[in-house]
């Protein structure tokens, strides 16, 4: 990876690396609701309310099952493997620090001279 940010060159892996932190930020939200949810279900006193969030909770316990499973299934999520789950962050986070590296809005944005450009 270079400091130009119009190189193609540097979206190489983006599109794989873009899934997985989308699909890590989806899990996160999910956990999320099985926590809030779990702590509603445990103040509720109203039967009906309490059956709508046992209802809720299952939902969401499935829908996490269910992502799990295909982040593992995508590689992009090692819980049995410590290792390799480093690895992977070690990547993540190498990458952020490229991009925050990068001159995102550089002075001259001109690319004349980079490509083939017609005769005037």
């Amino acid at each position: 990876m270079n400091n130009d940010f119009l190189d193609p060159i540097n979206a190489e892996g983006m599109p794989g690396l873009a899934d997985a932190s989308f699909a890590l930020e989806f899990l996160l939200t999910v956990k999320t609701g099985v926590r809030n949810t779990a702590v509603a279900l445990s103040e509720t006193a109203s039967p009906e309310v309490r059956m709508i969030l046992r209802v809720q909770l299952n939902e969401a316990l499935a829908l996490h099952d269910e992502l799990s499973e295909l982040m593992i299934d995508k590689g992009w999520l090692h819980p049995y493997g410590l290792r390799e789950q480093f690895e992977l962050d070690l990547k993540s986070a190498r990458t952020t620090v490229q991009i925050a590296n990068m001159q995102l809005f550089p002075e001259d944005t001109s690319r004349l001279g980079t490509f083939a450009t017609p005769h005037k």
